[in-house]
């Protein structure tokens, strides 16, 4: 049954270097909706061309969660499910179809599949077994648990233990999960900005180096001289990870882009994987070209709407 644009959700999901911000925005701007980040890394403050935020893409549409959290702050997923439900509903009440934008699968199919966390605390005694692993054993560690919600993107060892430490609590507390069945998204148009390897790789490497050319050195440094831990900012993984290591003389320059560049390809790689196995899980995504002009981006999302 068709409903109006406002009564559903719009979702803008695809790899790093797709395009997903400006097809976001264009459409916010067509529809007056307003943007709600799915991005991991945009949460933080000052942390602006390694995320790439690009701010200035938005053109006035507002947008939430970002620059919401002080750099060296590890943000959780309960964090995220709790902050997008408080902006979806300030979008709501203003009468404004939200529209969730980003390439972090997990904080997405999360959204979808309405998925509800209370806190987990920190397991001071499972991080001491854990301490010393590579990221490849934690990975399979990781990959023992079943539930969505403990398998996530992880390319430090910090964000591998973390994240299997919330699935041993929940492995331990059964109950907690009886309590927070979840509570799927119902009108949720899930788009897809689809490229091919080729023009994503190059677009991966045009961006990386349009980055260095602005200053993200600079970032890097400017944030540990603002007392950010090096070793908090290489949790981060990616461009904080392989920038950091240059900055405090563990890489030189080259090593540092061939080693990043080649970090950001695998992960874009890792991100189509998990849509890829949203879609084995009933979530149906409707791919569309990278290389439409807004206005035929709109029209397809409008059109493909209007099925839901």
């Amino acid at each position: 049954m068709c409903t109006s644009l406002k009564d559903k959700l719009f979702v803008i999901t695809g790899p790093t270097a797709s395009g997903k911000t400006s097809k976001a925005v264009a459409l916010a701007q067509h529809i007056n909706g307003e943007i709600i980040s799915a991005d991991s890394r945009q949460l933080y403050k000052r942390m602006d061309l390694g995320t790439g935020k690009d701010l200035e893409e938005y053109n006035g549409v507002p947008y939430h969660l970002i620059d919401i959290c002080e750099p060296g702050y590890k943000y959780n997923l309960f964090e995220y499910l709790r902050d997008y439900q408080l902006a979806s509903s300030s979008i709501i009440e203003k009468n404004k179809p939200v529209i969730l934008c980003g390439g972090t699968g997990l904080y997405v199919e999360s959204v979808l599949k309405g998925i509800q966390l209370p806190p987990v605390p920190e397991n001071k005694e499972l991080r001491a077994s854990l301490e010393g692993k590579s990221i490849d054993e934690l990975t399979n560690i990781l990959e023992k648990y079943k539930t969505l919600h403990n398998t996530t993107d992880v390319d430090t060892a910090k964000r591998a233990i973390r994240a299997i430490e919330i699935q041993e609590y929940y492995h331990n507390n059964p109950h907690l999960e009886e309590k927070t069945e979840p509570h799927p998204v119902k009108n949720a148009v899930v788009i897809g900005v689809d490229i091919d390897r080729e023009n994503r790789r190059k677009r991966i490497s045009q961006r990386l180096q349009s980055r260095l050319d602005n200053g993200m050195v600079e970032e890097v440094r400017s944030l540990i001289d603002s007392g950010v831990k090096p070793v908090d900012l290489i949790y981060y993984g990616l461009e904080y990870k392989f920038l950091t290591k240059y900055v405090i003389g563990e890489l030189n320059y080259n090593e540092m882009v061939s080693q990043l560049e080649i970090a950001i390809h695998q992960f874009s790689k890792r991100q189509m994987t998990w849509f890829r196995g949203m879609e084995r899980r009933g979530f149906h995504i409707h791919w569309v070209p990278y290389n439409l002009s807004d206005d035929e981006f709109i029209e397809e999302v409008i059109s493909y709407s209007k099925s839901i």
